[in-house]
């Protein structure tokens, strides 16, 4: 029989690019919404703290229990990277929506951690499946770009508002060309384990020395001055992610969760509030933000790791999460994109008025009102968006795979799962989530 491409996910696909399409329509409505006022006119720190409260009050009544127990501890579970991207992206968004300034330092350690995040994960998915194939490339590409750039080019946006998509995509292929040469260390060069991941690694920081400590940065202003400062406020974020990767497992080892002991607990947690501290007296709290982007590349990890000793403090901490954390977490690529243009409108610039009388000038009742219906509307869509752009990731992945095999064999795959069913326990939880490869989780999920 003739070969020929059996691209299962073809309907599917399409069927995406529309709903893709409506969504894209939504966000140009939003963006440009007829009535709104500055944004700066919303600064209202009262209201970030409420907001913030809010958060912490949801958080702590949605805590539950992960369902699947076992007597080994796993630190930075899945479901507790979820909700720690939760309440990272909750703040971030509430800082722009009320103009919070004296949360900026904070804010830039939450992004930190979302590329170390990137280098973390991605590390021990490369480090455990040795998958350095087109097929990876071009799905984490799509994940992370795809509909960033659709909505960047339909509304006419630089890309550069939206900085952390091309901090995550350098982060990613910077982790895949760092583990494939200890990958090729180790299997072509017979080096020993730690032998060849330490030397990727020490060429890894060479190229990023040589790169970001030299004038060669310079290039980045062919792209933009946003993309220029932004990547050199995080120019070793990701690759503090790939040594923190490598060293997990004997981070896990040494752990107090690993221990029965309140003791050894509280100690944990006191150095790892120690650390936290540590930044904030000696830069954290800078309130000039041109004197501490400097220096935050070098010290962002202290209060990061600090956050880690805390959070995975016990065998207890490391089994439980907040589901709704975890819900908000889970799409933090597209609240991150679509906050500026539905959630706020005019590119961030803007505040829209949907209830009338929720202006500058409204009482506080209407205005909160307006947020939350704005905010409603603004959490569905990317929710929607994200689903959506998950079927295009994998059926477009799929077609990328059957075009390199050259097709198959007419009926070859009739008996195999239809590729709709599998899609459809991907986007509900229930197997593993592709973008579950970009970040650290469980046992088979990183």
């Amino acid at each position: 029989m003739p070969s020929k491409i059996h691209w299962k996910g073809r309907n599917d696909f399409f069927l995406a690019q529309v709903q893709i399409a409506v969504i894209l329509g939504v966000a140009y409505w939003g963006n440009n919404w007829p009535q709104s006022y500055p944004r700066n006119d919303n600064h209202d720190p009262r209201m970030y703290w409420v907001m913030t409260g809010a958060m912490f009050v949801a958080a702590l009544a949605s805590m539950q229990r992960d369902e699947k127990k076992s007597s080994r501890v796993v630190l930075l579970s899945r479901a507790q990277t979820e909700e720690w991207k939760g309440w990272m992206q909750w703040a971030f968004i509430m800082y722009h929506y009320y103009r919070m300034y004296s949360v900026y330092n904070e804010i830039r350690v939450f992004v930190s951690a979302y590329v170390w995040m990137t280098g973390f994960g991605n590390f021990l998915y490369f480090d455990k499946k040795h998958d350095f194939s087109i097929e990876r490339m071009v799905s984490m590409w799509l994940r992370i770009n795809y509909f960033p750039l659709l909505l960047s080019t339909f509304l006419r946006v630089d890309i550069s508002l939206y900085y952390v998509v091309p901090l995550h995509t350098v982060g990613f292929f910077v982790t895949m060309a760092t583990c494939y040469i200890a990958h090729n260390l180790q299997n072509k060069a017979g080096l020993g384990y730690w032998s060849s991941r330490g030397i990727a690694v020490a060429i890894s920081l060479l190229a990023h020395a040589l790169f970001y400590e030299t004038s060669a940065v310079d290039f980045l202003l062919n792209f933009s001055e946003e993309v220029h400062v932004r990547f050199q406020i995080d120019k070793y974020s990701a690759w503090v992610g790939i040594v923190s990767g490598m060293l997990w497992a004997k981070f896990t080892e040494c752990s107090s969760a690993q221990s029965e002991s309140p003791a050894a607990h509280w100690l944990q947690r006191f150095a790892g509030a120690f650390l936290i501290w540590v930044w904030w007296y000696g830069f954290g709290y800078m309130s000039d933000k041109y004197a501490y982007n400097p220096i935050h590349p070098y010290v962002f990890i202290l209060p990061v790791a600090g956050w880690l000793m805390i959070r995975n403090s016990s065998k207890f901490l490391t089994e439980i999460h907040s589901s709704v954390l975890e819900f908000f977490g889970r799409i933090t690529l597209e609240t991150y994109v679509l906050q500026f243009h539905v959630f706020m409108c005019r590119d961030v610039q803007h505040i829209p008025i949907v209830i009338p009388g929720s202006g500058p000038d409204g009482s506080l009742v209407l205005k909160t009102a307006n947020m939350l219906l704005c905010g409603v509307v603004f959490v569905a869509l990317a929710y929607w968006a994200r689903k959506v752009t998950v079927t295009t990731q994998m059926t477009a992945t799929e077609l990328v795979k059957e075009l390199l095999n050259g097709g198959t064999h007419e009926h070859a795959d009739d008996e195999k799962e239809p590729f709709v069913k599998v899609e459809a326990q991907q986007s509900n939880g229930k197997t593993v989530d592709v973008e579950a490869e970009t970040k650290p989780a469980a046992k088979e999920q990183v």
